[in-house]
């Protein structure tokens, strides 16, 4: 199969070889950019916001990526919304596309995976493998530690707990936690008085 049918496969859910030589060629050449992205310092905020919009296939206005984050493909295929905030350690495996929309917050060591492989083992020294697209809608937040599988869809203003392993969609406007990821409440008006642990909410 030649690198354009690879990548035809890659971006329909159908299986491909991710070990071909053409391809990791193509892969690499994303993640020399990530690479570079990581050793930026703290300082050169500028610099960072070039590489940025190098990296994404998409990326709104005033996103902010904390160093390191790693992507299979550096980020290639993955859209971002504006004002998206991204916390340490952020791992995309973007090996189709990842939809992030506006307002959306990411804690630390979040995991967000579209590629998976058939169950039987003949497969695996051939590294066969599928992707399927992940869309994270708007002004979510994505608890620490938590993992988004392939093929799920997350609706807007939710809210995912952190260590949660997501592996079906949820819908918009609740709190969701644990392994498997399962509906823990509706988010409320109440949730406009009272925040962490009932304390009051007490600026505008």
């Amino acid at each position: 199969m030649d690198l354009e049918g690879s990548k035809c496969r890659m971006h329909n859910g159908k299986l491909y070889y991710a070990g071909q030589p053409e391809l990791i060629a193509d892969q690499l050449t994303y993640l020399e950019k990530n690479f570079d992205y990581n050793q930026l310092r703290p300082s050169q905020q500028k610099e960072k916001q070039t590489l940025l919009k190098q990296l994404f296939a998409e990326i709104g206005e005033s996103c902010y990526i904390e160093a390191p984050f790693h992507a299979n493909w550096g980020g290639k295929h993955v859209h971002l919304g504006s004002h998206v905030y991204v916390n340490y350690n952020l791992t995309l495996v973007d090996d189709t596309h990842i939809y992030i929309g506006d307002h959306v917050m990411i804690a630390p060591n979040v995991v967000i995976a579209t590629g998976t492989h058939p169950i039987h083992p003949e497969l695996r020294p051939k590294e066969a493998q599928c992707n399927l697209p992940v869309p994270i809608q708007d002004n979510e937040w994505l608890g620490a530690g938590c993992l988004v599988m392939p093929g799920v869809t997350i609706g807007e203003n939710s809210v995912i707990g952190a260590g949660s392993v997501v592996t079906k969609d949820i819908p918009a406007n609740v709190v969701a936690v644990g392994n498997p990821c399962r509906v823990l409440r509706d988010i409320s008006e109440k949730d406009l008085t009272v925040y962490h642990k009932e304390s009051l909410i007490d600026i505008e």
